[in-house]
């Protein structure tokens, strides 16, 4: 599939404000669709390494069926400090902020937005930031959507530069490196040029290289299964998780790292087919899917109505469709609506107290 990137604004009747919020870390620039409502948390995005909001999630949310669901919810779009559209440069001597401080800057937006709780969609470093801030403040995170987020402190460039044979190893080619397989690189010429072009020529390059050295000095988030009846007390995610990845996204190894260190009952891992480095950009439809059963497991939206289905009512429980397909798991899918919970979301289905994570891969 070819993708095209998409850095319109978000096609809804709700208008756009943008803010910036002075932090204990500096600055952030946020954009803001949509009134907070007192009973649902509010859709936080953040992006990866070479992107902004737009470039990173524009695909996503202009999708006709996201749309279906964002109605029900204000969202906010983070970019990372000097990131944003028309950024200017830093002044010398600028100390960007550490990817924890990063995630220190979040309580301050939500504060200033008078945003009481969030569900975080994020993607690489964006991924990272969103757990690090779930892991401080678990009591503002409702649910995370994690897009090839790394766990590990090991940092990429120096991996990344040996895949470069034959290249001119610049932050560009790294960046890219980052995002798309070996395979991507080679086979979908529109898609990587499209981001090559934005990567080098809309993002301010002496400000892309700060975020880049942030993410790449990241620490491990230290985070560890529990084990009933051993380990209970371990740092992990308390809230419900959707990791997802491409088949052959450069991203496959360390996200299944990640789903081996979280809760099984509270983390699905989603794998998608035929899908590489940037799944909300090559296959939102079958993300905003995911994401739709992911919320309606958290008990905010009733039903769930596709356009592609010809308007067919899916039940809460309609997970089942997807988690059929190569499965691995022997836990049974809930076929009530069910009452809403914060603690366990539908969309892993009964797990039947096994100490084994879900994984389903969805054929795209």
């Amino acid at each position: 599939m070819t993708a095209v990137l998409d850095l319109q604004p978000v096609g809804c009747g709700d208008a756009e404000a943008e803010h910036d919020i002075e932090t204990p870390h500096g600055v952030l620039h946020v954009t803001m669709r949509g009134v907070p409502r007192s009973n649902r948390p509010v859709i936080l995005t953040y992006h990866d390494i070479g992107l902004n909001h737009k470039s990173c999630f524009n695909t996503l949310f202009n999708f006709e069926d996201m749309q279906e669901i964002t109605q029900h919810f204000a969202v906010v779009h983070v970019d990372a400090p000097g990131q944003q559209e028309g950024a200017p440069p830093f002044p010398t001597g600028y100390q960007y902020p550490t990817m924890d401080q990063l995630a220190e800057m979040l309580p301050s937006v939500l504060t200033h937005l008078k945003v009481s709780s969030v569900i975080g969609i994020g993607v690489g470093a964006g991924a990272y930031i969103l757990t690090r801030f779930a892991l401080n403040q678990p009591n503002l995170v409702e649910g995370l959507v994690l897009i090839n987020v790394d766990p590990c402190a090991e940092g990429w460039i120096d991996w990344a530069a040996s895949k470069l044979t034959g290249w001119t190893s610049n932050l560009v080619d790294i960046v890219m490196s980052h995002h798309f397989s070996t395979d991507e690189l080679t086979q979908n010429q529109e898609l990587i040029q499209t981001y090559r072009l934005h990567i080098s020529q809309d993002i301010n390059q002496d400000n892309l290289s700060l975020f880049c050295t942030s993410y790449n000095s990241r620490r491990d988030l230290e985070i560890e299964r529990p084990i009933p009846g051993l380990n209970e007390n371990v740092t992990t995610l308390t809230c419900p998780a959707l990791l997802v990845v491409g088949d052959s996204s450069p991203a496959v190894e360390a996200v299944v790292e990640c789903n081996s260190r979280l809760n099984p009952t509270k983390t699905t891992l989603l794998k998608m087919a035929d899908c590489g480095g940037l799944p909300q950009v090559v296959q939102p439809g079958k993300l905003t899917e995911a994401f739709k059963y992911f919320v309606q497991g958290m008990g905010y939206i009733p039903y769930v109505q596709l356009s592609h289905l010809n308007n067919d009512t899916v039940a809460s429980a309609g997970m089942t469709r997807l988690a059929r397909s190569r499965t691995q798991s022997s836990s049974s899918v809930s076929s009530g609506e069910g009452s809403r919970s914060h603690t366990h979301g539908q969309l892993e289905g009964t797990l039947d107290n096994q100490a084994q994570p879900q994984t389903m891969e969805v054929s795209c």
